[in-house]
């Protein structure tokens, strides 16, 4: 089978929990045999990723702007006509902004399947008319798809309550369990002790509540904890430039945008993980935390309800002083290293899971 996949930057080595998600996915499903190409933003290629192929995968890159408001509608049109050209048995699109785009694929003949990674329109960040070209995404990409996969029951209710689509593919986001890494090297030569730190994860946009746990960490009475920062911006903007000048002043250590080794020494010695978002499709970077055995502090948002965790587990989003209050209580009471059921995230699971809705094509 030929698969086109569009609707992400691109793999490998790109932030984002798509990219995250198509780099896991798709060298998993080449390897099932089938013909693979992901279509890459070019703004995100640079010379540690300038490769035509990833792990058996193909990677075109086709052009898009560097301007977060227009960069993924004018990216996908192109892409579609990409696409159209490489004559594909399927056109995999992730994430409900592309999907404003399926109905001219499917005017082109092309079969289309979309992952609905979440209502994107929640997210701070986008304005009145952002939200509206999300909203018209997401009901075209849901009308018009050939098939759609959600990645949580709460997507699948909005797509069944708001547009009447009930035949829905549930497929979860997976994680891989983690070889840990043994070493400390990279996290000392940052000043970060050892089994001594608060970690969080995400890109610098205002849904993922950074913000909230850089105060809630100013209220701790914390012992002795640090608090580390994995993740960068996208787009530079206020809010991300805010941000770290109050990380810098709270005197939280920021990594940068990090994978591999690196990432796994961060992972692999901290003392709890904190997701503090207002807004997530299936968080991967949960998932990740939980794969690596860390107890964790998480928002109470319909996402991140997830039957491995506890109610003690959660604290009302937004609210920076239960935030401290949770993490002073996690922090007198360590539970790292801490077990939980991830058997519905096994990536060689959801890979097979979703060849079998492109059959369906």
């Amino acid at each position: 089978m030929r698969i086109v996949v569009i609707g992400t930057r691109g793999i490998p080595n790109i932030l984002g929990g798509v990219e995250t998600h198509c780099e896991e996915l798709y060298p998993r499903i080449a390897a099932l045999g089938h013909d693979v190409t992901i279509i890459r933003r070019t703004p995100y290629i640079e010379d540690n990723n300038r490769i035509s192929e990833y792990q058996g995968v193909k990677l075109i890159d086709v052009y898009a702007p560097r301007k977060k408001s227009i960069e993924a509608i004018i990216h996908t049109f192109l892409a579609i006509i990409k696409a159209k050209k490489l004559k594909p048995d399927v056109l995999h699109v992730h994430a409900i902004g592309p999907a404003i785009m399926i109905p001219f694929a499917r005017l082109l003949g092309l079969k289309v399947v979309m992952t609905n990674h979440g209502p994107d329109y929640d997210r701070q960040k986008w304005g009145k008319l952002a939200k509206t070209v999300l909203k018209t995404g997401e009901r075209l990409g849901t009308k018009f798809s050939n098939q759609v996969i959600v990645i949580s029951t709460v997507i699948a209710n909005i797509l069944k309550s708001n547009y009447g689509r009930e035949n829905t593919h549930l497929i979860y986001n997976g994680v891989n369990i983690p070889c840990k890494s043994t070493s400390t090297d990279y996290i000392e030569s940052l000043g970060i002790i050892p089994g001594k730190y608060i970690l969080a994860i995400g890109r610098f946009v205002k849904e993922k509540g950074f913000h909230d746990l850089i105060e809630a960490y100013g209220k701790l009475k914390h012992g002795g904890f640090q608090l580390v920062i994995a993740g960068d911006a996208d787009h530079e903007d206020d809010y991300s430039m805010q941000l770290k000048k109050q990380a810098r002043d709270a005197g939280v250590i920021l990594t940068g945008f990090i994978k591999g080794e690196r990432l796994n020494q961060v992972m692999s010695n901290a003392a709890l993980f904190a997701l503090p978002s207002y807004h997530e499709g299936l968080p991967i970077a949960l998932l990740e935390a939980m794969s690596y055995n860390l107890d964790v502090v998480v928002s109470n948002i319909p996402s991140t309800n997830l039957s491995c965790l506890e109610k003690s587990d959660f604290y009302k989003v937004g609210d920076s002083d239960e935030l401290a209050s949770l993490i002073e209580r996690k922090l007198e009471n360590l539970a790292t290293p801490r077990q939980y059921n991830l058997a519905d995230y096994d990536w060689d699971k959801i890979a097979p899971q979703t060849v079998e809705v492109y059959k369906l094509m």
